[in-house]
């Protein structure tokens, strides 16, 4: 363990993992329901293609002159430029069309761990609904929401949220809200590159809910299922977390594949995402979505037993 910059102790090698302190912190704040999990496609990296797969698919049977093929947002805008809009969401549709869902009962499976915990609120940035799926699994009984981010989307859907009653999640019916949009309505995905700025700009202006405001501002965010590189990970970063004032932040923790063990290429690469995170109050675990899922789950056990 080593000292960050801003005092803390930081995990930087994969097999030292997280400190005790660290876990106790991050169990405490699930007990009381004042951690918020963030979900991205590494999460189900194990039953759907990731974004980078898809992408270099398109990029070859579409001809994307570029070199960067494996950003699925870049590749997704120049098949929507070739074509329209809508044609790249109706497309992604098909490669999750036959997909079979995980055993949520599995021990190291993240969705299903997740659903276990005494969590009100999920946020994700996925398009499937496994989050949902791994809570029914549980016993629960989730409610879903989409950010109606774009004007068509705020005209012609209603929500949960304008109900006289409102939502109030609990960790029995929790809320898990997307983001990014869901399969369902295709035009809630945020996949092109045009998306990205569309979203970012106008969720600024019509705002989130204020549960997910509170949740963001209030709770220990742990991000499962994302590298830094990812559009969906920056755009979380400059749209939301960084808005939140540092004096009111709590402990929040990514988990990160570790860089690929090339001679000094490792060293520096942890290096440079220790000093990022830090910056941001966000602790690394070092491993798969999986890996930190089996570890969350015997620990979760052993706390709360």
């Amino acid at each position: 363990m080593r000292l960050g910059p801003t005092g803390r102790m930081i995990a930087l090698t994969l097999a030292e993992g997280l400190s005790e302190d660290l876990w106790e912190t991050l169990l405490e704040r699930i007990q009381d329901g004042k951690c918020t999990p963030f979900l991205g496609a590494g999460a189900a990296a194990e039953t759907l293609p990731l974004g980078s797969a898809i992408a270099l698919d398109w990029a070859r049977t579409y001809g994307y002159p570029l070199e960067d093929s494996g950003d699925l947002a870049r590749v997704a805008q120049y098949l929507a430029v070739k074509t329209d809009a809508m044609t790249p969401k109706e497309r992604i549709r098909r490669f999750f069309r036959d997909v079979e869902a995980p055993d949520f009962t599995n021990g190291s499976e993240p969705h299903g761990v997740l659903a276990q915990l005494p969590i009100p609120i999920y946020l994700t940035t996925n398009f499937d609904d496994f989050m949902v799926r791994a809570l029914t699994a549980h016993g629960k009984t989730p409610v879903r929401e989409l950010c109606r981010w774009n004007e068509q989307l705020r005209r012609g859907t209603t929500s949960e949220f304008d109900s006289p009653q409102g939502i109030n999640p609990t960790a029995d019916a929790p809320l898990v809200y997307h983001l990014h949009g869901h399969l369902e309505q295709l035009e809630s995905l945020v996949l092109t590159e045009d998306d990205y700025f569309d979203f970012l700009v106008n969720v600024q202006q019509v705002g989130i809910p204020p549960l997910v405001q509170e949740a963001l501002s209030a709770t220990s965010l742990l991000f499962v299922g994302y590298k830094l590189a990812d559009w969906s990970f920056r755009v979380l970063f400059r749209g939301f977390v960084e808005l939140i004032q540092p004096s009111d932040r709590r402990l929040s923790l990514t988990v990160q594949l570790p860089p690929p063990p090339t001679p000094d290429a490792e060293d520096r690469a942890r290096e440079y995402l220790w000093r990022y995170f830090d910056k941001k109050d966000i602790v690394v675990y070092w491993g798969s979505a999986r890996e930190f899922a089996a570890e969350l789950g015997e620990r979760w056990q052993r706390f709360d037993g």
